[in-house]
């Protein structure tokens, strides 16, 4: 492959059958290659996209933006809709139109999309349009996106039994590959069957990159046998006659058209095969990894049934699967959606294999129905079922270490957590407190995190539900009032209506709207429509609330708006104590709007040049600075960080992080140093050589190669991962990538998993499994060293590359003597693949000395594992990959080849950047008393360094009696 042919803009590309996506890119390209096949069966159709963003589809608005000239070249409209309900209803319009006058298209094909709450809400409108039918030319698919693990939800969801009680036929894509072949055979199944056809979608899909290969040429639709069924929309029409159509001509037509299309597919049928295994979705790649994870790979000696159409199965399918087999093993996350129905087509059977699916057949429970498998569970459950049939030692083996290893890592000690934080500046920092002897309800936003926080934040509501609890709570309690948080984005979504019932009520409640002016939680987009602040206070009066105010970090910018609601007064957000005890006192529902840009979108802005970046910095003297916490109190910030010095830890403020919000010093506090008028003095970036280092020696890919990345939200560890996999697309290697993030993005854990191969076939499952990591680059080592990657780990397999430096995580703001456990981390780290395997330095402090940033902290540890030969890329390839990133490219590239050099020889690049690697001799204790004796007349006065050396000496003499010459007190 020519690495300067290569674009971004190929996975959009009509000419192109190889291509790098993510699977939410693959939902961007769908409906284009839709599109094309119409237009190739002469058809003048156009596509409609509508839905409500929500993790694992949280960022299809954002992609669909980015690539939308491909999106008008191929006549499909992209529309994001207020909430998921008016989304469907939407899209059920786009069926109507061959029934209307003007139509300019044969049809229009469309797809809704929403996360797996958002399937419940639409769930009205489903069955609505489900029952009307769809389009001869028209067409709809429900991408329905659930969160099994729930880590980015409130609650775990399954969207099957929702799809399946409106009568919607349901596919499940395994792969990014899947998202495509399988949308345009469920639009081709729409159409045929006149229904609309769910398609579920999980983070593992979603969040996942590859290297995927469709020749659109080659794609092949096979009608069914027979004549079209006629079951879709028409005029007029009778509810009776719908529900009929639904169930006796549109379903079975949809498990018609996935018959004659082979979507179904038995992917392993070894002779004498005894054992079969039904799955589909992630769960089939979990399996494929399970029985690799086994060492079996293709030999497993079991009949492997994969399916694409889980509801309503096609019977004949699985009784033809069925015969020769003593038992099958079903293997599904959550509720038994196949299962159930494999024993409804089984049970009249004479020789019906017994079925192992959530239960056994003495009724145990087999496979849990909560949360989510991985493929070293499977592995461990596989490998006791083929114990029976398969004597292998290394099977028995591998199923050993996969327990030892749940063992060990299940009694570990978590030493530290990354848990999701408000950003530094958040608005939430200073809106989601709580006055004394009051409560806060929560919501769904990020001010969600204020309930694990000290913020008396209690319990939440579904999206559109804030502070209803309340209505319910208020007759039996001698509580009288409550605050509930709403965000901007909830209030359009559906949260004004909640407010409504607030009034309605009569139940005394503050709302705090928060006035953030983007959603920030899944990736700081626009809101779906105009809302402003005088807007927002002019419908809430208008419906009866008895009170507006408007807290603000900006007062002056409302000096000049004239369109608030009349009574509303804007107040600056220092006053916001008094504000919120006025309110609390005030009978009925009032209004507390917070208008406050948020922080990582005010970051955005500023870096683009449209948002004012005041010339203004805070730093804290260490010098005063006394240790007491009174800043992290006020700000809530991160970047409050704690700086150790000879004197004990005191604060400082990490100025790369900084956004200006300033809360900070309205602590009490005369350490404080404001600067005005100057910008920050960035460090130089120290010139980068000419590096003329040795080539290393890349390592073999026979067996797949496994890179696990952690890192912390927001920092770039999604960025290295992207890298990675354009890298080996452009090395015409197989790929696989995998963003575990939940709500990262907010200082969280991220993950980033990196699979690489010579043969497809050699990938499977995209998480690496239990032990088989090659590479951990630990970004940070609190995540480096949690348990989800200490799992991957392995002696003798897993070599690491470990960042020492030491961020803060919330803990650290929230109780200001926490101390990172730094050498218990690494410690961790080295007892599971030995000291040998771990390479650590502190990576942060040598690339911002060097590069000005600490951001080339990432791409300096990539170059170091490189140089290294633990990532067997190209340097061409990466270089490549780099420039295709399009940000910062030469600024990344040196830090690339810096962390090369550092890898060939780590003292120079210290030397270059400024920082010793030399451990300090430690200070004997007359060294620190001096040392305190010199420092004190200057702090207060002589006679305080004479009472300082008389008390220290003191306890000195007396320890050295009682203790025989031990000093650790005197040190104290």
């Amino acid at each position: 492959m020519k690495h300067s042919a290569v674009t971004l803009e190929d996975k959009y590309a009509t000419d192109s059958d190889r291509f790098y996506l993510t699977g939410t890119q693959a939902l961007v390209r769908l409906p284009m290659l839709q599109r094309e096949l119409d237009v190739a069966a002469g058809l003048n159709t156009a596509g409609f996209v509508s839905g409500y963003r929500g993790s694992p589809l949280g960022q299809v608005d954002i992609q669909m933006w980015a690539a939308r000239k491909h999106l008008e070249n191929h006549h499909i409209q992209f529309r994001p809709a207020v909430n998921e309900e008016l989304a469907a209803t939407a899209i059920w319009g786009t069926q109507q139109l061959p029934l209307t006058r003007g139509a300019r298209y044969d049809g229009v094909f469309a797809y809704w999309y929403g996360k797996g709450p958002g399937v419940d809400r639409a769930g009205d409108a489903f069955r609505h349009a489900n029952y009307a039918g769809t389009s001869r030319h028209g067409g709809v698919l429900l991408m329905a996106g659930d969160d099994h693990a729930c880590k980015s939800s409130t609650v775990p969801h399954q969207s099957e039994p929702a799809l399946m009680a409106a009568g919607v036929p349901i596919l499940v894509p395994a792969d990014v590959r899947d998202l495509l072949e399988l949308g345009l055979h469920g639009w081709a199944m729409s159409r045929w069957s006149g229904r609309l056809v769910g398609f579920k979608t999980v983070g593992d899909v979603m969040d996942s990159a590859a290297s995927v290969e469709f020749d659109l040429k080659s794609f092949r639709i096979r009608l069914p046998n027979g004549e079209f069924p006629d079951a879709g929309i028409r005029l007029p029409d009778v509810a009776l006659e719908q529900e009929a159509r639904v169930f006796a001509v549109g379903l079975p037509a949809a498990v018609d058209y996935a018959r004659a299309n082979g979507l179904d597919r038995i992917v392993m049928d070894p002779p004498g095969a005894r054992i079969g295994v039904i799955t589909a979705g992630k769960s089939y790649q979990d399996t494929r990894q399970a029985f690799a994870d086994l060492g079996l790979g293709d030999r497993a000696p079991v009949r492997l049934l994969k399916l694409a159409l889980v509801w309503p199965i096609d019977r004949a399918t699985i009784q033809a699967f069925a015969q020769g087999l003593d038992e099958i093993i079903i293997i599904e996350e959550k509720a038994p959606i196949i299962e159930q129905q494999v024993r409804d087509t089984l049970y009249d059977c004479v020789n019906r294999p017994t079925i192992y699916g959530k239960r056994d057949p003495a009724g145990q429970v087999f496979l849990r129905d909560y949360g989510e498998f991985t493929s070293s569970e499977l592995a461990i459950m596989l490998g006791g079922r083929l114990a029976r049939i398969v004597d292998n030692d290394d099977i028995r083996g591998r199923i050993g270490f996969l327990k030892d290893q749940a063992t060990k890592i299940a009694r570990g000690e978590i030493l530290a957590v990354r848990r999701p934080f408000f950003c530094s500046g958040c608005p939430h920092n200073t809106s989601t407190k709580v006055i004394d002897g009051s409560r806060a309800l929560g919501g769904i936003g990020c001010h969600t995190l204020a309930m694990w926080m000290d913020r008396s934040t209690e319990t939440f509501s579904q999206m559109g539900g804030e502070g209803i609890a309340w209505i319910g709570q208020a007759p039996f309690t001698e509580e009288t009032h409550v605050f509930a948080n709403l965000g901007d984005g909830t209030y359009f979504h559906s949260g004004y209506m909640a407010i409504r019932g607030a009034v309605a009520s009569g139940v005394n409640i503050t709302y705090k709207i928060l006035y953030n002016d983007a959603v920030a939680m899944t990736g700081g987009q626009p809101l779906d429509g105009q809302l402003t602040v005088p807007q927002i206070s002019r419908q809430v009066l208008a419906e009866g609330v008895r009170r507006v105010v408007v807290v603000t970090d900006e007062p002056e910018k409302y000096d000049d708006v004239t369109d608030l609601a009349p009574g509303t007064k804007v107040y600056h957000r220092r006053e916001m104590e008094t504000l919120q005890r006025e309110l609390r006192e005030t009978p009925g529902c009032t209004i507390l709007i917070y208008d406050q840009t948020c922080a990582s979108e005010k970051r955005r802005r500023r870096k683009r040049g449209t948002f004012p970046d005041p010339a203004k910095r805070a730093f804290i003297n260490a010098a005063i600075c006394e240790g007491c916490g009174d800043c992290s109190k006020a700000s809530n910030c991160l970047s409050v960080q704690p700086l150790a010095t000879e004197f004990g830890t005191k604060r400082r403020i990490d100025q790369t992080s900084c956004n200006k919000d300033f809360s900070c010093v309205e602590g009490f506090c005369p350490s404080f140093v404001t600067v005005h008028g100057g910008g920050l003095k960035k460090r130089q970036k120290v010139d980068a050589r000419a590096f003329d280092l040795p080539d290393p020696v890349l390592p073999s890919l026979a067996e797949p190669w496994n890179i696990l990345v952690t890192g912390i939200g927001g920092t770039g560890i999604v960025t290295i991962g992207a890298l990675l996999g354009m890298a080996a697309h452009l090395d015409g290697l197989h790929v696989t990538s995998l963003d575990m993030m939940g709500m990262a993005q907010k200082g969280g854990s991220v993950f980033s998993h990196i699979r690489l191969a010579s043969d497809a076939a050699q990938l499977h499952g995209l998480r690496v499994s239990r032990g088989d990591a090659n590479v951990l680059l630990a970004c940070d080592m609190v995540v480096g060293a949690s348990k989800d990657a200490l799992a991957t780990l392995r002696a003798g397999v897993t070599h690491a590359v470990l960042n020492t430096y030491e961020t803060p995580t919330g803990d650290f703001v929230m109780d200001t003597n926490t101390v990172m456990p730094g050498a218990r981390l690494r410690r961790a780290i080295a007892d599971v693949i030995g000291d040998g395997a771990v390479d650590a330095l502190n990576a942060t402090a040598l690339a911002t000395a060097l590069m000005g940033d600490s951001i080339a902290t990432n791409p300096f540890m990539l170059g170091y594992a490189w140089q290294k030969g633990l990532v067997p890329l190209s340097l061409d390839s990466l270089m490549r990959a780099i420039e295709l990133n399009g940000t910062a490219t030469e600024a990344i590239k040196a830090a690339f080849n810096w962390g090369r050099e550092a890898a060939v020889s780590l003292a120079p690049v210290a030397e270059a950047a400024g920082i010793s690697v030399e451990v300090a001799a430690p200070k004997t204790l007359d060294d620190i008393i001096a040392g305190r004796a010199v420092h004190l007349p200057a702090y207060q006065n002589p006679t305080t360094a004479r009472r300082y050396q008389a008390l220290v000496a003191k306890v000195r003499a007396r320890e050295e009696v009682l203790f025989l010459g031990g000093t650790a007190l005197t040190e104290a």
